[in-house]
């Protein structure tokens, strides 16, 4: 079976992660070239359009949260002023990549340390997965867990000082996309996609 080239393109390290672990998970042979990610939604926002062009001749993943938008498709259709070519996966995680991370409860919980039913069973209706996880770590028993994802007393930051890295860390050794998918519409509408892409090469059309 050829390989399949793809390019990715996301808000955040931890975006990235979760996206390889997808591909790999998937069982197709995709290889990842590029990444490109500068910080936030507003840099994807800007390259989007040209993404979109460069599809033609070379596939990408594009994953993004949903944030405050009404819906995937409201996104998608103020980002892209020209149709979606079929070569780009266009991806929205609702509300946050966090919640994909949260669906895989049983594991979550397990890296955490604490009992899976503190967990919802639809992430996706969760209003702010990302403060959820960090409130969920300060009842973490284990002091370099919440020492790296829940902010520091009377810090201004929103964030622990390795938040990505403790969470890249879960993603690349424990997250399960067909654990996780169950409790996530969002994460099975995007894996689904994975699954089923078949790239169109300009030659062949």
């Amino acid at each position: 079976m050829t390989d399949i080239p793809i390019n990715l393109a996301v808000e955040d390290a931890l975006s990235e992660a979760v996206l390889r672990s997808m591909l790999n998970q998937s069982r197709r042979p995709f290889t990842v070239g590029n990444c490109l990610s500068r910080g936030g939604y507003g840099y994807l926002k800007k390259i989007i359009p040209g993404i979109n062009h460069a599809a033609k001749g070379m596939p990408y993943l594009v994953l993004t949260d949903l944030d405050n938008a009404d819906c995937p498709l409201a996104i998608i259709s103020s980002w892209l002023s020209q149709p979606k070519h079929p070569n780009l996966i266009f991806r929205v995680a609702i509300i946050e990549v966090e919640a994909w991370l949260l669906a895989h409860r049983e594991a979550f919980s397990e890296f955490l340390g604490i009992s899976a039913n503190s967990i919802p069973s639809n992430v996706d209706e969760i209003p702010d997965p990302k403060q959820l996880l960090i409130n969920l770590a300060r009842k973490s028993p284990r002091r370099s867990v919440r020492d790296a994802i829940v902010p520091a007393p009377g810090s201004t930051a929103k964030i622990g000082k390795d938040y990505n890295g403790q969470l890249i860390q879960f993603v690349q050794q424990s997250w399960q996309v067909d654990s996780a998918k169950i409790n996530s519409q969002s994460l099975q509408r995007a894996m689904n996609a994975i699954m089923s892409f078949e790239p169109i090469w300009e030659n062949n059309v």
